[in-house]
C-alpha cells in the first residue's frame, strides 16, 4: 500500500478537499470553504495546512467565532444541505463561542463542520493558556460542551483515527434523517504529529445525498387514511426544501386538490399566488390558515418537526377525529404525537403516495372553503402592509420591501418580532427564497447569516431584516461582507429595545421592565446611530423615516455594488396580531390582577391542547 507522510492537520485538509458533491447534476466541492479565526490551538498547524491549500479550500476570516459558524449555517440552508461550510477556532473561548451556532444548526437539522483546537493530548504542558481544568475528569475540556449540540463528536488523539472518523463525520453531514453539525477537537500536539497515511484516503469521492424510499405498507396505510378524508390539509415544512421536493409537493396538491399551509421553515415551498396556498400555520401564522387547520380531519405533515409554533402549542388542530400522516426522513419526527409514519425522502415518498392515491381528489366544497380563506388572507395582508402616516409598522416595512423584491431575491431574518411579521406578511415570489431562523430563534443570526447566504446564492440579492437588538448583539459581519465582497441589503428596524419580549411580558400580566431602554437602569437614553456605525464598517448606509423614503433607499441599495444598510424606525406597539395560543409560563399565584387574568387565559388555552398524542 502506497503511503504519504503528512501531519494530522495536513491530512485532514487534504481529505476535506477530496470530498465532492453533486449540485443540480454538476460536481462541486462538498466543503465550500472554511471560516477561520486563528489563535493558539489552530494557527501553527491547521492554519499552515489551510494556507497551503487556499486555492482549493478557500479560507474566510470572520470577526467573531459565533458569527462565522452562523454564516456557515445560513450557507448550508441557502444551498439546501447540498454543500457544507466549515468553521475553525482556537481553544478556549474561541471554541465555546461556536456552541450557540452548533445548537442553531442542530435544531434546524442543518450540516455544519466545526473544528476547534484542543489542549495537549500528552498533558505535559498543562494547564495551557485558556485551558479550563476539570478537577475530577482530566480528559474533559471545554470542547465537551459541544456534545449535546452536535450530531457527531470526536476528539482526534492519534493521526490514525482520521481514517475511521472522517467517513462517519461526512455521512452524518449528508444523512437526510440525522443531518446536523459535526465537531472535531484537535489537540495541539496531535495536529503537529506526522504519520504515514494511505494515499487512497485522499482520492476524490463524489457523494450523493441518499433518498430513502418509504415502506410500502406505510404508504398503503397513509393512502387509505387520506382517501377517506373529508377535509385534508398539507402542512409543508423545511424538509420539502432539503429534499428539493417543491415541484412534487405542488403536483401532489394539484392532483388531489388538497390545500397547503406552511411552517416557518417551509415558507416559500409554494408561491404566494398559488390557488391552493392558504398561508402560514401556527402562532405566527395566519388566522385563515389556522381556521382551516382547526377543521381538518387528516393532516399530511411533510418534512416538519411539528414544534410548538407550528401547532400553537398543540391547540391548532381541533377536529376530534383528526389523524396526522407524518412524512419525514427522520423516524424521530415521523412517529411523534401518535402520527401514522411514512419514513422516507419527501420527494420519493410524495411520488409513491401520489401513485397510491391516483384518481382520488378532495371534495370541491373543501377546496372552495380553502380558497375563501386564502382570499381573506390576501385581503388581510393588503390592509396590514398598506403605507400609512406616522412611524411605520413592521408590516408596512415588510410590505414595502416585498413589493420591491424580485423572484430571485432571498430574504433572511431571525428572532424577535420580525419572524412573525415576515412569516405572515411576506408573499413568496420564488421557491426556496426565505430563511427565517426560528427553530433556535437565535438573535445575532441575521447579519452573519446574511453573509453566509450571500456566499451561497448565485442570483438575486440577499435581503436581511434585523431588529435593533439583534444588530447590537452581533453586527461585525457587515465588515466581513464588505471585505469579502459578498453584497447584502440590510434593513434595520429600530423600535428602541426588545419590544416583542416586552409585548409578551405585558401581555402576560407583567409590567414593562428591562426590555425597552426607558425601563432599564440607564443614566441617559442615547439613540444609536446605526447608519453611522454601518458606514464606519465600510457599508453604504442611510436613515429613512417613511415608507416612501425606504422605497427610494432600497432602490439605491439595489443599484450599489456592495453591502448597504437602511435604518428605519418602527412603531414598537404595532403588531400583526393573530389569535393562536402559545403556552408560556405564567405565575400560578400573584398579587397582580393582570397576572391572574393571564393565568386564567393560559388555563383556558391549555384546555384546548391535544394531550397524549
Amino acid at each position: 500500500m502506497r503511503t504519504i507522510r503528512l501531519t494530522t492537520a495536513d491530512a485532514l485538509v487534504q481529505w476535506l478537499i477530496a470530498q465532492r458533491t453533486l449540485i443540480d447534476g454538476t460536481e462541486a466541492p462538498l466543503f465550500g470553504g472554511i471560516y477561520a479565526i486563528f489563535g493558539h490551538g489552530n494557527v501553527t498547524c491547521l492554519g499552515q495546512a489551510l494556507e497551503a491549500a487556499q486555492d482549493e479550500l478557500p479560507t474566510w476570516r470572520g470577526q467573531h467565532e459565533e458569527g462565522m459558524a452562523l454564516a456557515a449555517v445560513a450557507f448550508a440552508k441557502a444551498r439546501r444541505r447540498q454543500q457544507v461550510m466549515i468553521a475553525t477556532s482556537s481553544i478556549g473561548p474561541g471554541a465555546t463561542n461556536m456552541v450557540t451556532a452548533a445548537a442553531c444548526a442542530h435544531t434546524n437539522r442543518l450540516p455544519l463542520l466545526l473544528i476547534a483546537g484542543d489542549t495537549f493530548a500528552s498533558r505535559i504542558p498543562d494547564p495551557v493558556l485558556q485551558q479550563v481544568e476539570n478537577f475530577g475528569e482530566p480528559a474533559t475540556t471545554v470542547n465537551d460542551a459541544f456534545r449535546p449540540v452536535t450530531r457527531y463528536w470526536d476528539r482526534i488523539v492519534k493521526p490514525s483515527q482520521l481514517a475511521q472518523s472522517l467517513p462517519q463525520l461526512v455521512a452524518t453531514l449528508l444523512d437526510p434523517a440525522d443531518c446536523g453539525p459535526a465537531f472535531l477537537g484537535l489537540p495541539q500536539d496531535v495536529q503537529a504529529e506526522a504519520s504515514d497515511f494511505p494515499e487512497r484516503l485522499f482520492e476524490p469521492v463524489v457523494h450523493e445525498i441518499p433518498r430513502p424510499r418509504p415502506d410500502a405498507r406505510q404508504v398503503a396505510e397513509a393512502a387509505q387514511l387520506i382517501s377517506g378524508a373529508c377535509r385534508p390539509l398539507i402542512v409543508a415544512g423545511g424538509g420539502v426544501h432539503y429534499s428539493l421536493a417543491e415541484e412534487e409537493l405542488r403536483g401532489f396538491a394539484e392532483a388531489h386538490q388538497v390545500p397547503v399551509v406552511e411552517t416557518v421553515a417551509g415558507k416559500s415551498t409554494f408561491m404566494a399566488d398559488h390557488p391552493l396556498y392558504v398561508g402560514p400555520i401556527g402562532v405566527i401564522g395566519s388566522d385563515e390558515a389556522n381556521r382551516l387547520a382547526g377543521e381538518a380531519d387528516v393532516v399530511l405533515a411533510v418534512g416538519t418537526r411539528l414544534q410548538d409554533f407550528t401547532t400553537a402549542s398543540w391547540t391548532v388542530f381541533q377536529n376530534e377525529e383528526l389523524r396526522i400522516v407524518a412524512l419525514n426522513t427522520a423516524r424521530f419526527d415521523a412517529v411523534k404525537h401518535r402520527a401514522l409514519p411514512v419514513a422516507g425522502d419527501a420527494r420519493e415518498s410524495l411520488f409513491e403516495l401520489g401513485a397510491a392515491l391516483e384518481g382520488w381528489r378532495a371534495a370541491d366544497e373543501w377546496a372552495r372553503r380553502a380558497q375563501a380563506e386564502a382570499e381573506a388572507f390576501d385581503r388581510a395582508i393588503e390592509a396590514r402592509t398598506a403605507p400609512g402616516e406616522g412611524v411605520p409598522s413592521y408590516a408596512q416595512v415588510v410590505g414595502a420591501v416585498n413589493r420591491l423584491a424580485e423572484a430571485d431575491d432571498y430574504v433572511l431574518t431571525a428572532s424577535g418580532g420580525l419572524p412573525g411579521e415576515l412569516n405572515v406578511n411576506w408573499r413568496s415570489k420564488g421557491i426556496a427564497t426565505f430563511d427565517c431562523e426560528y427553530g433556535y430563534s437565535c438573535m445575532g443570526y441575521e447579519i452573519a447569516g446574511g453573509w453566509g447566504a450571500a456566499m451561497a446564492r448565485e442570483r438575486g440579492d440577499v435581503i436581511v431584516l434585523v431588529g435593533d437588538g439583534s444588530y447590537l448583539m452581533l453586527n461585525s459581519d457587515l465588515y466581513s461582507s464588505v471585505l469579502s465582497g459578498h453584497k447584502m441589503i440590510v434593513v434595520v428596524c429600530d423600535n428602541g429595545g426588545y419590544a416583542v419580549i416586552e409585548r409578551l411580558q405585558v401581555g402576560q400580566g407583567g409590567v414593562s421592565f428591562n426590555n425597552m431602554w426607558e425601563t432599564t437602569h440607564v443614566a441617559e437614553q442615547v439613540r444609536v446611530d446605526f447608519a453611522a456605525h454601518a458606514r464606519a464598517l465600510g457599508c453604504e448606509a442611510e436613515s429613512v423615516a417613511t415608507i416612501t423614503e425606504l422605497e427610494g433607499a432600497f432602490e439605491r441599495a439595489r443599484a450599489a455594488s456592495g453591502t448597504s444598510v437602511i435604518v428605519v424606525p418602527v412603531e414598537a406597539q404595532a403588531w400583526s396580531e393573530g389569535s393562536a395560543f402559545w403556552e408560556v409560563g405564567v405565575p400560578e399565584v400573584s398579587g397582580r390582577a393582570a397576572v391572574r387574568a393571564a393565568r386564567e387565559a393560559l388555563e383556558a388555552g391549555k384546555r384546548l391542547q391535544r394531550v397524549g398524542w
